[in-house]
């Protein structure tokens, strides 16, 4: 749950994608992220309600301390499994409405793919926003043409935390932290352990914690 002194934005948000796991379980993927990431997105669109709040039930329980588990698209299964928040897609239940009904209960972060979007989630109370795709990215391809880091400046200028989404890797990052972004999410490179290791590194030096 978010914490009494205000949320605690995450600087490396890793998204789930069970084809990315190879070999592993979904559990032993959460273990490699001990230490890396700060926090981890449960995309699994393509299970049933009640295989999802199973899910979000392992998935709390094997996180490692420090890992928050945010669910995509359902502040319900968020909130009945424990977990710490809730990513909502652009198109998805407005901000403002969860915002009202569970106050500070749950991160509530969304998905945003051009600056005035941003503005919206803003104005209607989320905690951070995803924006992009920033790069070329085959997962991000049906979104249109990347915005670029120009896009990405636009967006960071809206006052809320912005993590950058869509081909970024371990050489992306600095750009990205240069152009305002308060972090980055991404798939691929959070399932391959040496980008992993390397975007964990930077991630601490370029956003540092007090």
């Amino acid at each position: 749950m978010a914490s009494p002194e205000g949320p605690v934005i995450p600087r490396l948000l890793a998204i789930s994608d069970r084809r990315l796991l190879g070999t592993r379980s979904l559990e032993d993927w959460l273990g490699a992220l001990a230490g890396r990431a700060d926090a981890v997105q449960l995309r699994e669109k393509q299970l049933t309600d009640r295989e999802l709040l199973e899910q979000a039930l392992r998935t709390r329980d094997a996180a490692p301390r420090g890992l928050r588990v945010l669910i995509n698209g359902r502040a319900d299964v968020a909130l009945a499994s424990g977990c710490d928040g809730v990513h909502l897609p652009s198109d998805g239940v407005p901000i403002a409405a969860l915002r009202r009904r569970f106050g500070d209960q749950l991160l509530i972060g969304c998905s945003t793919h051009h600056p005035g979007e941003v503005e919206a989630a803003r104005r209607g109370g989320a905690d951070y926003v995803v924006f992009g795709p920033v790069f070329p990215t085959p997962s991000k391809a049906p979104y249109g043409t990347p915005v670029g880091i120009e896009g990405l400046r636009r967006a960071a200028r809206h006052g809320l935390p912005v993590l950058a989404i869509g081909g970024i890797g371990p050489r992306e990052m600095a750009e990205a932290a240069g152009a305002g972004a308060s972090g980055v999410a991404g798939i691929r490179a959070f399932h391959d352990s040496r980008d992993l290791e390397e975007m964990a590194a930077k991630g601490r030096r370029l956003w540092p914690r007090g």
